[in-house]
């Protein structure tokens, strides 16, 4: 008797969630007519992005094995899995899930489609006992279209005459076609009328279930697998309607795997050919250098030339639902401006200028980068990080002096450097968030890429004849640079005397308030932590990221505070694990699962970063112990998942295999991270080259060479200073011109001294204290030249002995 077709039941179905972050492989065409990214784990097809890097369209795509006695078999969960790429530095694979109970062996091989936006895949199904004709595969593919689980829809349709399982939604359509006749198919409702839960509770599909509409929806289609044919082609097309979707797919399995492999390979190997040769291989044979230039290459756009975002994944997957939009697949410019050095660190310059012109593009006209963004510049969270805003300057800085960026191109990017040099002064030295994300005040690592990047930035004005911007930037960074320990270092506390060090850096300290002698001496509110379990003292946070202080060039290796810093960072953030020391971001850190391995839900606690191995490797080759370095190099790559992909975060607890989660391995954190592979290829550069290959030198001349010290200090409406040496000038930096009225002897005697506007919308000038006696106190207010009016309000200065 016929079937007719229906709506399966269940509507809409259960939440939607995402999937495990912990990939094995990520890939993509070489090739703006595949614009496809594709990733895997535990086996099978993860999130697939299409047409666009930032828009995942399926949670998962994998297959299911039933048999006699109500046999139910998911390889993703129920097998021994294996992935290797084709060759060094191509990222296409060959996956082999053998089922636990020995019962099946499954084999991949998977690409894009170079020609076309469709995903391949090649399945061998190989019975290792019993009769073939006794068992039956499926294929399950779970829509999530546009980063969305819901409001989707599934249906089983035909193209030329034969099935095929489509979905739509968002404007997006997807059509999966199979070389092999499909056998029974439905379209269902997850966690009611799914096929898995068909295929799991009743052994069959209901050949009735043919759509499923406006919700969290799968389809599942049997694949013809027989003795004769143990091989299928499966073809996942997308397009803006079902017709191209199915049109590209079919398209697809009439050219063959063989052929769209050869030219997607081809790509890969031409494009890694002309990278410099920094190969090194793990014990497990893979090409740690190949797997990380491979990562970096496929996390970039190919509709928006030098966009890549972070890592085609988002953390804890699994327990994100629709309300987690952009995952890690969002444009971070801290990460993208890391990402374009790990190309330069490659030799290949060209990507690099691709980012630092796709950065321009994306620039807010008041100067600074959102924190994070979709590919077409929209911002997506709101906040506002200075080392983002100083990053690009950095960025452009090294193309100059590597001979990338000639005058002639530099004049180009002029625009951008003046938009970004002048939002960093106007609003350093305080950060609204430091590079975590998550606190406001005196970072000592945004403080080292905001002095850096103001002396870059000088340096770019001279070489386009701009000497009196160039001297002004300089002038701040120099008095910037002078009051970092003031800001930063705190000396005295129960963790010196605990460690047996004179003192250390913080992590972050608060912005001034009256309330404080000086900034370290507040409170920081630690985020991701529990209500009430969130303000910690300054000078109980330590962090590396003061490590950038020698990174960026500001502070020497051996330096005393320094080297004091390296030992309370040891002895509070050092992690021994099987692969080595890795290290926690800071004191407190809440970033990560629970105690009990749950998930990162708002709270919880943070684990080890490989990322900051690479970091230590570089300070360690910085103080000239490069077997240091590259001892810690070893770490850095043991600490790689299956396929070589580096995570986020490493589990630092006995192992929990309920829930994935071994000790020194992958947390469920974002992997691959881009940025750590960044780091990794260019710690591979700096071994190399003997010498850190990012350092800038100005620093280094300007404040460890030369030991400039600035002769002066600013006090500015976003960095009220309360206080400052015998000696100095006192530059008052405001935003619109005004006239200072000034005393230094409480007003017995004042002074009237006017602004002078630059360059950068900054209007100054230097107060002549210098002469001030230690103990007195400089008291100034403002009348506003355009407005006409008075501030009505004193401020006032302690002047202090000599530093």
């Amino acid at each position: 008797m016929a079937v007719t077709p229906t709506v399966a039941p269940g509507a809409p179905g259960i939440p939607a969630r995402w999937t495990s972050s912990a990939k094995s492989g990520v890939g993509t065409a070489l090739s703006a007519a595949c614009p496809i990214w594709f990733t895997i784990s535990h086996g099978i097809l993860n999130e697939i992005y299409y047409p666009s890097l930032d828009s995942a369209c399926t949670r998962d795509m994998g297959l299911v094995v039933t048999g006699p006695g109500a046999y139910f078999s998911e390889e993703k969960r129920d097998a021994d899995h294996s992935i290797n790429p084709f060759e060094d530095g191509v990222p296409a694979y060959r996956l082999v899930n053998t089922a636990a109970d020995g019962t099946y062996r499954i084999e991949k091989r998977i690409i894009t489609d170079p020609e076309r936006p469709v995903l391949l895949q090649e399945i061998s199904f190989t019975l290792l006992r019993g009769t073939v004709a006794d068992y039956r595969v499926y294929a399950l593919l779970a829509p999530h279209l546009v980063n969305a689980g819901m409001g989707n829809t599934a249906w089983v349709g035909d193209y030329e005459g034969k099935p095929v399982l489509f979905a739509s939604g968002r404007g997006v359509c997807m059509a999966l076609a199979s070389s092999l006749p499909w056998g029974a198919c439905s379209a269902g409702y997850v966690g009611v009328s799914d096929g898995w839960q068909q295929l799991h509770y009743y052994g069959r599909l209901d050949p009735a279930y043919q759509r499923a509409e406006k919700g969290n929806v799968a389809l599942t289609g049997e694949i013809g697998f027989s003795a004769e044919n143990p091989k299928v082609l499966l073809a996942l097309g997308f397009g803006a309607t079902p017709q191209k979707a199915a049109e590209v797919a079919s398209a697809s399995l009439k050219q063959g795997f063989d052929a769209a492999a050869g030219v997607y390979v081809e790509k890969w190997r031409k494009w890694q050919k002309g990278l410099l040769p920094l190969d090194r291989h793990a014990a497990s044979g893979i090409s740690t250098y190949r797997v990380s230039t491979a990562v970096l290459a496929a996390h970039r756009s190919s509709a928006k030339s030098g966009a890549a975002v972070a890592s085609l994944s988002i953390p804890w997957g699994f327990s994100m639902g629709d309300d987690d939009l952009g995952g890690y697949h969002l444009v971070w410019p801290r990460d993208l401006v890391e990402t374009a050095g790990g190309f330069l660190a490659a030799g290949d310059p060209a990507q690099a200028l691709e980012i630092l012109a796709y950065l321009r593009s994306i620039q807010q006209s008041d100067g600074h980068w959102p924190q994070n963004a979709w590919l077409d510049g929209a911002a997506y969270w709101p906040g506002i990080q200075m080392d983002e805003c100083a990053f690009p300057l950095l960025l452009a800085d090294a193309l100059r002096r590597a001979g990338h960026l000639p005058r002639a191109k530099l004049l180009a990017f002029l625009p951008m450097i003046e938009r970004a040099a002048s939002y960093v002064v106007r609003n350093g030295p305080v950060t609204g968030e430091d590079r975590w994300e998550e606190d406001a005040g005196y970072s000592p690592f945004t403080l080292a890429v905001e002095i850096a990047a103001l002396l870059a930035a000088a340096d770019m004005f001279d070489v386009c004849g701009n000497a009196e911007p160039a001297n002004y930037l300089r002038d701040t960074a120099d008095s910037w640079n002078d009051q970092i320990e003031r800001w930063t270092y705190v000396t005295g506390t129960p963790l010196c005397e605990e460690v047996g060090v004179a003192g250390y850096y913080v992590r972050i300290a608060p912005p001034d308030t009256a309330g404080a002698a000086s900034p370290k001496h507040g409170y920081v509110p630690i985020k991701n932590r529990p209500p009430g379990d969130a303000d910690r003292p300054a000078e109980a946070i330590i962090s590396p990221d003061a490590l950038a202080l020698v990174r960026f060039g500001l502070r020497a290796a051996d330096d005393p505070r320094i080297v004091d810093t390296v030992k309370v960072i040891d002895a509070r953030l050092r992690c021994d694990l099987p692969q080595g020391p890795v290290w926690y971001r800071y004191t407190g850190d809440g970033y990560g699962e629970h105690a009990d391995g749950a998930p990162f839900d708002g709270t919880g606690q943070g684990r080890p970063w490989p990322l900051l191995v690479g970091e230590r490797a570089h300070y360690e080759l910085a103080a000239g112990r490069k077997d240091r370095a590259a001892s810690l190099l070893l770490t850095f790559e043991g600490s790689a998942g299956p396929g070589g992909l580096l995570p986020e975060q490493v589990w630092d607890s006995p192992d929990m295999p309920e829930r994935e989660l071994r000790h020194g391995g992958p947390s469920g954190s974002a992997m691959p991270l881009v940025w750590a592979h960044s780091e990794h290829i260019k710690l591979l550069r700096s071994l190399s080259d003997g010498a850190v290959f990012d350092l800038p030198p100005q620093g280094v001349k300007r404040y460890i060479e030369d030991r400039t010290v600035s002769p002066r200090r600013i006090w500015r409406f976003n960095n009220k200073i309360r206080t400052m040496p015998a000696g100095k000038m006192l530059r008052v930096e405001l935003l619109t011109r005004a006239m200072i009225h000034w005393s230094s002897d409480n007003w017995a005697t004042a002074y009237d001294a006017e602004t002078t506007g630059n360059a950068f919308g900054i209007h100054f000038t230097d107060l002549p204290v210098a002469d001030t006696p230690p103990g007195n106190t400089i008291v100034f207010t403002f009348f506003w030249s355009d407005a006409g009016r008075w501030e009505n309000v004193d401020f006032s200065i302690g002047i202090d002995k000599l530093d």
